[in-house]
């Protein structure tokens, strides 16, 4: 792979500020009107707004946007609902910018190394394009090319987002975002790093080996570098298109998006942050394609027992338990009242995996799903000063979170208890300590943060 990079330049990120600085300064100024001075906003009506005024950024701050969504309470219900619209893509970039990307990763004889390779972008997403090749050996591949100056998009679009945190912060203190902040900060940034997410490709091909309804596309080392990643092409249909398919084809899809995201888990200690629809898609066999590595989060073998210690304290009502594993997971000074209302949070995550029965991810297939209980732990909170999320639970909660929802679009019903046990009944911290050195190893993938 080619070490070509782009800087991150005081010029793009004016340019980026301004932009996003418009549909901040908004926010800004009714939530100040509303604290401040008494002057009630139309939350529903601006939130509609600033989502029309992000929805026209090409770059991460639709990712940012659409993880906030999915954080309970990380912004007011009206906004996380408006975000939570917002798709991670915008319209592709042109011929000329693809011709001028290739020419400076593969050379000026780019075209020389494919068979065909189309003009016109398959899909757009927040950091880049991709584009449907054929390879001098016949392979279908997938090229994805970084669009430009997205260091100094990235660190815009952050600064903004620091801004409208401190905005809320003022405004409701219920959730401390400072730790939310820098996990996504850090998670953005490696995403700008192709290379790496070639390695996560990898690591997950080797972590899946045994998973047959799991597919992982193979990375063309020759044809990638910091900046563009290209991989074997993986065809499927949007996992959308599957809403009204027969119960049994709509559970082995759940059935294996939940093998996709908890085996690296429980076996590796690692996690895809991001369950986003465009991520994934589903094969005739309802086998799943996962088609996006670049939001990925190795955890200490510790913190994967801590997750399981808090479902063994939830489930047998051990207080001591219970402080141990949030503890492990993070959380700092805890008090009584701080415990009471995680575990209202908890409660509901794990709900499914208490009863050995078959049945849906929420008991009332809200498509909203844990809005209720998230408004109620937000209320608590902010009756006993508001608490500090840590670091690792922000992608663990965005997994919990996302999967849930695809599993209510699904309308899946099975047996969640039997699988999770599938996958915890003999667990052992240092086997996964074993596992996980040797897979990010193989895969020169680095240890957890």
């Amino acid at each position: 792979m080619s070490n070509g990079d782009e800087t991150n330049n005081l010029g793009g990120r004016v340019r980026r500020y301004a932009r996003a600085g418009r549909a901040v300064s908004g926010l800004a100024a009714r939530m100040a009107g509303e604290r401040y001075l008494g002057i009630k906003i139309d939350r529903e009506r601006h939130a509609g707004e600033l989502r029309a005024a992000l929805g026209g950024l090409k770059g991460p701050l639709m990712k940012v946007a659409q993880l906030l969504s999915t954080i309970p309470e990380a912004l007011p219900r009206e906004y996380a609902q408006e975000l939570a619209h917002l798709q991670s893509s915008a319209p592709p970039m042109g011929w000329p910018f693809v011709k001028r990307r290739m020419t400076t990763e593969l050379g000026p004889d780019w075209q020389s190394k494919f068979k065909e390779f189309e003009r016109e972008a398959a899909a757009a997403a927040s950091l880049g394009q991709v584009h449907r090749a054929t390879g001098l050996d016949g392979r279908t591949l997938a090229c994805k090319l970084q669009y430009p100056d997205m260091a100094s998009v990235v660190e815009a679009d952050l600064r903004q987002l620091r801004l409208i945190f401190g905005i809320y912060g003022r405004y409701d203190s219920a959730i401390q975002t400072q730790n939310i902040h820098a996990e996504i900060s850090a998670r953005l940034r490696e995403e700008l790093d192709y290379a790496r997410e070639a390695r996560h490709m990898e690591l997950y091909r080797l972590m899946l080996a045994e998973e047959g309804g799991v597919h992982v596309p193979d990375v063309v080392d020759a044809l990638s570098t910091r900046r563009l990643i290209t991989m074997t092409w993986l065809e499927g249909r949007p996992l959308g298109d599957f809403s009204d398919a027969p119960a049994e084809v709509r559970n082995a899809l759940a059935h294996n998006m939940f093998r996709a995201w908890y085996v690296p888990f429980y076996f590796y200690g690692v996690i895809h942050g991001d369950p986003h629809l465009g991520n994934y898609a589903a094969r005739p066999d309802q086998g799943i394609n996962l088609l996006d590595f670049g939001c990925i989060r190795v955890f200490p073998p510790s913190f994967v027992k801590g997750v399981i210690d808090l479902y063994r304290a939830l489930r047998d009502g051990d207080e001591a338990l219970a402080v141990s594993a949030y503890e492990t997971w993070g959380f700092a000074n805890l008090s009584r009242e701080t415990i009471d209302v995680l575990n209202i949070w908890a409660e509901f995550v794990y709900r499914p995996l208490m009863e050995d029965k078959v049945q849906s991810i929420q008991e009332d297939n809200n498509v909203q799903y844990g809005a209720r209980v998230a408004g109620k732990v937000h209320e608590e909170l902010r009756k006993i000063g508001g608490v500090r999320p840590p670091r690792e639970f922000v992608l663990m909660d965005r997994a919990a979170i996302g999967l849930g929802s695809v599993f209510l679009r699904l309308r899946a019903e099975i047996n969640w208890y039997e699988l999770f046990h599938e996958l915890i009944h003999d667990f052992d911290v240092d086997a996964l300590a074993r596992r996980q050195r040797t897979a990010l190893d193989e895969a020169r993938v680095p240890e957890a943060a």
